[in-house]
C-alpha cells in the first residue's frame, strides 16, 4: 500500500494519563521504533517498526512541510528486508525514537497519544484533521498543557536529535510525600 496525501495535524503536550485506563479506552496500542534517514533539506524521511495486537509492520515515510500544520506525506508499508536496507541510511546525528502509541477514538477522529520513556509525566497527543480549521473536542480525561503545533523542538525528528527539557514537570507521588 502506497499513499501520497496531505497530512493536516495538530499536536499537544498533555499530562500523561494513567496507562491502564487509557489502554482500556483505546482502539489500538502500538510499540514503535522510528529511525530518521539522511534526506534532502525541507524533507523528512524515516522508517518505522510498529508492533501491536495485529502483528508487526514496517513503514517508510517521506514528509515535506507545506505549513506549520500541513505536510505532504508519502507512506508505504515495506518488508522487513526493505526496512533493514533503509536502516543503512540512518542519519548518524539521530537516535532511534521509541514510544508507545495509544489510538483513542473521539467522535469522528482518532487521537494518537505517544508515551516516550524520557518524559515520565507528559506525553504528546496529535490529531489529523480534514482541513486546518476543522473543529474538534479533546477527549475526556486528557489535560492539555499547551499546543505544540509548529514548535519544531517537539517533532519526532527533532526529538531524535535532542530531547528538550519540558517547561512543565509534575512531582511524582514520592516527591510529594518527601516535601
Amino acid at each position: 500500500m502506497n499513499s501520497n496525501s496531505l497530512e493536516i495535524e495538530r499536536r499537544f503536550l498533555i499530562l500523561r494519563p494513567p496507562e491502564p485506563e487509557l489502554a482500556a479506552r483505546c482502539s489500538h496500542v502500538y510499540h514503535m521504533e522510528q529511525t530518521y534517514l539522511l534526506s534532502p533539506p525541507h524533507q523528512t524521511e524515516r522508517v518505522r517498526r510498529r508492533e501491536g495486537a495485529d502483528g508487526v509492520a514496517f513503514f517508510h515515510t517521506v514528509k515535506i512541510d507545506r505549513s506549520a500544520i500541513t505536510r505532504l506525506e508519502q507512506e508505504e508499508e515495506i518488508t522487513p528486508e526493505a526496512y533493514d536496507a533503509y536502516l543503512t541510511r540512518r542519519d548518524p546525528m539521530t537516535e532511534t525514537i521509541r514510544k508507545t502509541r495509544y489510538c483513542l477514538p473521539e467522535g469522528p477522529y482518532t487521537f494518537e497519544i505517544d508515551f516516550y520513556p524520557f518524559w515520565p509525566h507528559c506525553a504528546v497527543m496529535e490529531i489529523e484533521l480534514p482541513r486546518e480549521d476543522a473543529p474538534f473536542r479533546f477527549p475526556d480525561g486528557i489535560t492539555v498543557v499547551r499546543e505544540l503545533t509548529g514548535d519544531r523542538r517537539f517533532s519526532n525528528a527533532a526529538l531524535s536529535r535532542h530531547i528538550p527539557c519540558l517547561l512543565y514537570t509534575s512531582p511524582s507521588p514520592r516527591d510529594a510525600h518527601e516535601s
